[in-house]
């Protein structure tokens, strides 16, 4: 009798997600040819295929920031030390990731053996931090450009680079360097800036459901989890196959904390002066991160359309060189017919691959690679007008034979059902591994594998009955690894009941899991 290991289907990534996902992830990231670490502890090369990813993020979330009025801008990398001190909480929040310029120049020192040094030399006056967030350098800016209320609100946006000095790193999901978008705001009133924190959040969850294909719970952070120097902390969080928790996205009410320590006032309607109301907003290059665990498989990566590098790739099969020239001409004239299609209010991204490497090689890196559709065309398929067609959200060997024309007409239709098809597998998901539980016992059971020494993929998320105090977040994280990951919006969640932990009355249930 076989064992189990020998009977596994033999598949592209090893390990398996099952066997060892950690590495598995890893292991997609590199078949894919995303990323890579760099000679610069921490930090990544986000390759061209990963990057392009990032720029259809970029470019379709940049287009809903518009949409809702905001406009680009840029600032600076390096923050005076002394912005930060201006806001006690935000600079301890952040005090042990952040990394620090103290020089201004380097000087060549001769040594002993002959060889030459460089050495740091002209002190600053005043250190700088590369910024880990920028509240602090834009409160500044936005103190020179207000004056009256008439200047109201300030809606602007950054997309930029931050460090944060990780000891412990991943690709994408947490590096010391990292892309982002910022978006800052400055209000008259109170009840705008909320209104700016709650809007900015639904744009995340949108946009994570719609074009990521990714199912998102949406709530609170506990104070405990709140952004340092924030009163109101709004979150997306996602659930991704190891049944963890990703925090994609989140938005913060500020109060007046920034504007008071940057001194942001206008002069308002009565003539008084006051200080305005501040918002921050953000998501960054972990949402790579978060689709590669939410969607791939042990083949490779699996992308949603909307973002894909390139949505189809089109497979030139030319046994012979007579027909060689035929073929290509087919393929290109039926890219340029796709591209002139319309998906995602974008044109059809699309590939011919002409590179002289064998089908078989070419097909497993595009598989590898996610590409949601590909399209092989041969000769023979020429004389029949037709092409074969494979979907990578289906079974690696399966292919249909479909008239061009045909094809054509409907491949808008079938990028839709692929979109679609993976935010329903998602949601599926993370329905069937999110588990309401009501005792202590019982919640203990949910999170601890049945074999410490065998990696597994256990847990979910824990919808509880809650009263407890921070000191018994702290608790729970020590002992099993877990936070809460939101206290979720909606009706349904303000169920009274008995705490799980405390025993107390409750007046809402909450999401606890473990989390990246």
């Amino acid at each position: 009798m076989s064992n189990a290991s020998s009977a596994q289907p033999k598949t592209a990534i090893t390990p398996t997600r099952q066997d060892d996902f950690p590495e598995w992830y890893q292991q997609v990231v590199k078949a894919a040819d995303m990323a890579e670490n760099s000679e610069v502890r921490g930090c990544m090369v986000i390759k061209p295929w990963g990057y392009g990813i990032w720029e259809n993020i970029q470019q379709q979330m940049d287009r809903m920031f518009k949409e809702t009025g905001h406009s680009n801008a840029y600032f600076p990398l390096l923050i005076p030390l002394s912005y930060l001190a201006k806001e006690a909480a935000h600079v301890e929040g952040f005090a042990k990731e952040c990394a620090v310029v103290t020089h201004h120049r380097l000087e060549s020192v001769k040594q002993d053996d002959g060889s030459v040094k460089l050495v740091p030399a002209g002190e600053l006056t005043e250190p700088y931090v590369i910024r880990p967030t920028s509240e602090t350098i834009i409160g500044a800016a936005f103190a020179r450009w207000v004056e009256s209320y008439r200047d109201l609100p300030l809606l602007i946006n950054q997309w930029a680079n931050v460090m944060r000095w990780e000891m412990r790193t991943r690709i994408f999901l947490r590096t010391a360097e990292f892309l982002w978008q910022e978006g800052h705001t400055a209000h008259e009133t109170k009840e705008e800036a909320i209104a700016e924190t709650e809007q900015m959040l639904g744009v995340y969850e949108t946009f994570v459901r719609d074009h990521l294909a990714i199912p998102v719970i949406t709530g609170e952070k506990t104070p405990r989890e709140r952004f340092p120097g924030a009163d109101i902390t709004l979150c997306i969080e996602a659930m991704v196959q190891d049944r963890k928790a990703i925090q994609a996205g989140t938005s913060h009410f500020l109060g007046q904390n920034f504007a008071k320590a940057a001194g942001i006032q206008f002069t308002g309607r009565t003539g008084s002066r006051e200080h305005a109301w501040t918002t921050s907003w953000g998501a960054s290059t972990r949402l790579i991160g978060t689709l590669i665990m939410a969607h791939s498989d042990d083949d490779g990566l699996v992308l949603p359309p909307r973002i894909a590098t390139q949505q189809i790739v089109i497979l030139p099969v030319t046994p012979k060189e007579d027909t060689k020239a035929a073929v290509l001409d087919a393929c290109n004239a039926l890219a340029k017919e796709l591209r002139a299609l319309t998906f995602g209010r974008e044109p059809l991204r699309v590939q011919v691959d002409r590179r002289d490497l064998p089908g078989g090689t070419r097909n497993w890196d595009w598989i590898k690679k996610g590409v949601p559709i590909r399209i092989e065309i041969g000769p023979r398929d020429l004389e029949k007008g037709s092409i074969a067609v494979a979907r990578r959200d289906k079974g690696i060997k399966e292919k249909e034979f479909v008239a061009t024309a045909e094809f054509v007409s409907k491949a808008v239709s079938v990028l839709e059902e692929i979109q679609s098809g993976l935010l329903d597998r998602a949601t599926a998901f993370r329905d069937a591994n999110t588990v309401r539980i009501e005792t202590r016992e019982a919640f203990e059971a949910f999170f601890t594998p049945e074999n410490p020494d065998k990696p597994e993929i256990h847990g979910g998320f824990a919808n509880v009955p809650w009263a407890g105090s921070a000191e018994d977040e702290d608790a729970l994280q020590k002992q099993l690894g877990v936070t809460i990951r939101c206290l979720p919006f909606g009706d349904r969640w303000q169920e009274p009941g008995t705490c799980f932990y405390t025993g107390q009355p409750s007046v809402r249930r909450v999401i606890f899991a473990k989390a990246y």
